[in-house]
């Protein structure tokens, strides 16, 4: 899956990268299906980048299991969805050792949130690494009644919780791992511009 090159934007954008090793470091690596190529490539720049590496799939495509089953030595976790991945996470950072990394491939709701979830649990943000892999797609939170909407393609859009529509905002908040949406026709109801495909 092609990477998607993102417009500058305001502070709170997250940015994205490639992976790079941090060689054979405790770490935890994370990726959806379209993330699952971003992590074959950094195994193959750096075998020893697995050597202490927990891995965790969510929802793999069985011919990248397979190739990863054949480069690493330690056995694969996969999981069904990202609210089971975030279990197995949990649970990882648990029993994690200072000097943990952790690599997070794929969609930016699925990074995003178990970057929350990483942070809460004490791993510091310079210890994780990103890399966007697969749709533009976001997750949102709207900011009248907190509800969480996956991703969203379009703006504006309507929030999944209360129905209001929002705005799609740049602004991410790292707490919750989503960015913001604010209601578009607050001061002037029912005046709602044309939906528009979200841009990078």
């Amino acid at each position: 899956m092609l990477t998607v090159e993102f417009s500058p934007s305001i502070d709170s954008r997250p940015t994205y990268a490639p992976l790079k090793s941090h060689g054979s470091a405790p770490a935890i690596m994370v990726a959806d299906t379209n993330g699952a190529d971003a992590l074959l490539d950094l195994m193959a720049s750096d075998s020893a980048v697995t050597d202490k590496a927990q891995i965790v799939l969510i929802a793999p495509a069985s011919d990248k299991l397979a190739r990863m089953d054949l480069m690493v030595k330690t056995p694969v976790h996969t999981t069904p969805d990202l609210d089971t991945a975030g279990l197995l996470v949990r649970q990882l950072l648990s029993t994690a050792r200072m000097g943990t990394q952790m690599y997070l491939a794929g969609s930016e709701g699925m990074m995003g949130a178990l970057c929350a979830l990483a942070t809460a649990c004490g791993l510091p943000m310079d210890a994780i690494q990103t890399e966007h892999r697969g749709t533009a797609a976001r997750r949102m939170q709207c900011v009248h009644c907190k509800g969480i909407t996956e991703d969203v393609t379009t703006d504006p859009f309507e929030c999944s919780h209360c129905g209001l529509t929002l705005f799609v905002r740049d602004h991410f908040s790292r707490r919750i791992g989503a960015f913001q949406g604010v209601c578009v026709d607050a001061e002037t109801p029912g005046l709602i511009p044309a939906t528009q495909e979200i841009r990078p």
